[in-house]
This record gives structure tokens, sequence and C-alpha cells, in this order.
């Protein structure tokens, strides 16, 4: 049977454009290594050509060099091209790595949309403008129920403003006249003391004479007391 139809072929699949790039710069660096031994003969001629008199052997020195130098130029023509393969390869490899991202960018937003969709099914602007309404009314009902627990029990309702005004005029003309006599009101004015020797009436104190007897004159101290006798001194 294979000799009728003949055996199948195993087929490999496509090399990748990462497996193309890794096998160019495998062989550019292959390449970059024979350039720098060929630099390093290239030097050595130098020195020798410098070292030899001019004549047949120099000559031959440079004839040697000038076939170093051919092969140096070949091997970079080869180095520049393996290069440019490697940078239009890189270019295609970022080139798929965008469709990719782009790919999985739009499969993100079209589940997102999807998503997005299915939640504004259950939200509806009309029910957002009812519930807002009803907040509204709430918080008026609320002010209203405060301003009702807060009113003042002691202050009667059938007060005019006018008359109110009235009271407070005539209250500072009230106290207008209290000041003017000393320049403060009299219930800021301090007490004044009490002068408790002319409310009693008492009588002066005695001076001069104590309760002596009359045909006897005591001496009398300046507070008015008897004088203490004074010992007389001896000597």
């Amino acid at each position: 049977m294979r000799r009728v139809f003949g055996a199948k072929k195993n087929t490999e699949p496509p090399p990748s454009i990462q497996d193309a790039s890794d096998r160019i710069n495998k062989r550019g660096d292959s390449v970059e290594d024979k350039i720098k031994k060929l630099d390093v003969e290239l030097c050595k001629y130098k020195e020798q050509i410098k070292k030899t008199r001019p004549g047949p052997a120099q000559e031959a020195l440079k004839a040697r060099a000038m076939r170093v130098l051919r092969q140096k130029k070949m091997y970079e023509g080869q180095r520049d091209m393996l290069y440019n393969q490697t940078f239009n390869l890189d270019q295609v490899s970022f080139a798929a790595e965008g469709l990719k991202d782009a790919q999985q960018t739009m499969t993100a937003l079209k589940s997102a949309n999807k998503e997005l969709k299915g939640m504004m099914k259950t939200v509806k602007i009309q029910d957002i403008d009812n519930l807002q309404d009803e907040m509204m009314d709430l918080m008026d009902e609320s002010s209203e129920i405060q301003e009702t627990l807060g009113r003042s029990y002691s202050v009667p309702d059938g007060l005019d403003e006018d008359d109110l005004m009235g009271e407070l005029e005539a209250l500072e003309a009230d106290m207008g006249n209290e000041t003017e006599a000393d320049g403060m009101p009299s219930y800021l004015q301090p007490d004044k003391e009490t002068d408790y020797d002319d409310e009693l009436n008492l009588p002066d104190a005695p001076g001069g004479r104590t309760g002596a007897p009359s045909g006897r004159v005591q001496a009398e101290d300046e507070f008015g007391l008897p004088a203490v006798p004074r010992a007389s001194l001896r000597g």
C-alpha cells in the first residue's frame, strides 16, 4: 500500500518568530566572534609592519593584512545582514503581540459591556427620580416636626412684633434716665456705707477728770487715764 499511495510525510510545525530570531542571533554572535579574531590578527600585522623595514618582507606582511581585512569586511557584511533580519523579526513580533493585546482588550470590553447592559436593566432613571422626590418630602416633613417640637410654651401666640419693639424702646428710655445722674445705672451703683454713729447718737466720751474725789486731783496720761505714780530714785 505504501508503494501505491506513498508514505505519509511528517509535517513539522512552522518555526515561531521567537525561534527564528534566536537562531539568527546565534549566527550573528558566531560571526561577531570571527570578526574579533580577525581584529587581533590585524593588530599583530600592523605592529610587524611598523617594525619591518621597507622591502619584500614588509610587502608580504601588507599582503597578509589585506587578506585578513577582506575577510573581516565580508564577515561584517554578513553580521549586518543578520542583524537586519533580527530587527525585522522583532518588528513582526511586536506587531503580533500588539494584535494579541488588542484582541484581549476587545474581549474584556465586550464582557464588560454585556455586564453593564445587564446591570442597567435593573436600574431605571424613573425609579431614581421617584426616590429623590420621596427623600425631599421626608426631609421637609422632618424639618416641620423639628420646628413643632422646638416651640416655646411660655410665649403666647397673640403677641405682635410691633408691640414688643415698643416695650423694648420704653425699657431703653428708662435705662437712659437712670444713667443721666452719674453716668451709671442705679442697679450698677455701689451701695452707700451706713454711718452707725449717726444712727445710734452716742454721747462723747468724758474727758479731763475721772470719778476721783473732788478734794484730790489725780494726774492723767495722754489717753485720759490715771497716771501711774513713779517710784522715787534713791541715791
